[in-house]
């Protein structure tokens, strides 16, 4: 049986996945900074980590997983200020939005989801320690620093020169030893949330939280560290400035998503081409959104279209169709099996589009033996199909999925139809064919399509882009 590797983003290799300890593996993924409603592009990062953490539960490891929220920056007390709110409340309402469409698409919740605010004591004692060790510094004026040319191992992630920078983000250059020096902490200014320190009051920088975190929940050193692309440079390489520092080793492997992208750009606020979560689940159920966010490899670009998405959930309808009908025909729902084929393409780096392949073709052949009656192969096939349905949170049995909807209503609305398809055969069974084929005419023209099987009729609601 293959090994996992994974594609390290710091080595620029694929390597064997060796657990710190036996049976364990803990990963660190950055979370959203809830300053905004959540995008496709937002989520894809959750979806894409989710399938690891399935797989690797899967493989028989016991996975500890923490995802954060950034609950406290510059960008959320600005949209604050638009909005009319208190930061706080903003940062609670986009949270719940991003929580809300985590759980639309099947993300099973982290382990731990802690947020920045509820850290500041940990921040501030991070902080002493690379004051102490001399890889930090408070001038004098509020902030803190860090040092950038004192640390021998800075830009190890993404390969760049620090001469070739620019001058870091934000402060006062005057205070600074080097313009590439990043901030630690800042200074309280009139009007804008503020906590004590050592250094005065103030609150602290994005780098700060994450490494003050991982070390809280995980230790001084674990497994994986995830995120974008769009995080390797400044975000991820100032988490290893300051962790590593600080004595920590930090992260053995770093693993990074690429973006869902908008006429060839990064989706984002800035470009005005985003698409909320909520909006597309109007046009797409969640299944069908992460089936479509999970299709690419991780490390590949998704160019997003309305014409892509339709085409990939109607891709997945084939394959929840089959499923079902395989389950009216063997009278039992598909039990989850792995092939070893399947097994191969997860543990080569998530080839997801690997696994799409082998779902297709188990697919062809379970229609093949639907079709010259081959119960034995069709259970097989219905059986690969869903054990990597399982896998990737795409499993139309699945609770989360199979009653979302249920209501009275549907009870009713299948014993209306199902009194019409009665309807329809007896008059078919009189040769009436006029009368059978009115009520099939008036049940498509009300979005119900009827596929006469072996097994009697079955009716599904044409979805409203079909029609």
């Amino acid at each position: 049986m293959s090994s996992l590797a994974l594609y390290d983003t710091r080595s620029r290799t694929t390597r064997s996945f060796v657990p710190l300890k036996p049976g364990e593996v803990s990963i660190y993924l950055c979370g959203a900074t809830v300053q905004a409603s959540p995008h496709i592009g937002h989520v894809r990062s959750g979806v894409n980590f989710d399938i690891l953490r399935r797989w690797m539960t899967k493989s028989g490891y016991s996975v500890t997983f923490i995802r954060n929220v950034t609950d406290i920056d510059d960008k959320i007390l600005s949209k604050a200020i638009d909005e009319k709110l208190s930061w706080w409340a903003l940062a609670i309402k986009y949270e719940r939005e991003f929580a809300s469409a985590y759980a639309a698409i099947n993300v099973s919740p982290p382990t731990y989801e802690p947020r920045a605010t509820g850290h500041i004591t940990q921040m501030i004692e991070l902080m002493r320690v690379l004051i102490e060790r001399g890889a930090a510094y408070a001038p004098g004026n509020g902030d803190v620093y860090m040092e950038v040319r004192k640390l021998s191992s800075y830009l190890t992630l993404s390969h760049q020169k620090l001469d070739d920078l620019l001058p870091a983000e934000d402060a006062d250059e005057t205070f600074k030893h080097d313009s590439r020096d990043f901030t630690l902490w800042k200074a309280a200014k009139t009007g804008e949330p503020s906590w004590p320190s050592p250094w005065g009051p103030g609150r602290p920088g994005w780098h700060l939280e994450c490494s003050a975190m991982a070390y809280t929940y995980l230790g001084e050193v674990f497994d994986i560290h995830g995120g974008g692309l769009d995080l390797i440079f400044p975000h991820h390489e100032n988490e290893i400035a300051q962790s590593e520092a600080a004595g920590y080793a930090f992260a053995k492997l770093w693993m990074h998503n690429a973006w869902v992208t908008s006429s060839g750009e990064k989706m984002s606020k800035s470009l005005s081409n985003s698409l909320q979560v909520t909006e597309i689940l109007k046009q797409v159920r969640g299944i069908e959104l992460r089936w479509y966010l999970g299709s690419a490899h991780y490390r590949s670009m998704l160019e997003f279209s309305p014409a892509a998405l339709e085409e990939s959930a109607t891709a997945f309808r084939r394959i929840e169709s089959f499923l079902h009908r395989a389950t009216e025909i063997l009278g039992h729902e598909p039990m989850p099996t792995l092939s070893q084929t399947f097994i191969n393409a997860m543990n080569d780096d998530l080839a997801v589009p690997q696994a799409l392949a082998l779902i297709s073709e188990a697919l062809r052949i379970g229609n093949t033996a639907i079709t010259v009656g081959d119960k034995k192969v069709l259970e097989s096939s219905a059986n690969e199909i869903r054990g990597a349905l399982e896998v990737l949170g795409c499993d139309p049995f699945d609770a989360v999925f199979a009653h979302i909807g249920e209501s009275d209503l549907t009870v009713v609305l299948d014993g209306t139809i199902q009194l019409a398809l009665a309807q329809r055969a007896s008059a078919r069974a009189r040769k009436d064919f006029a009368a059978s084929d009115a009520i099939r005419d008036g049940l498509t023209a009300l979005g119900i399509t009827i596929e006469d099987t072996p097994q009697g009729p079955r009716w599904s609601i044409t979805r409203t882009e079909e029609r």
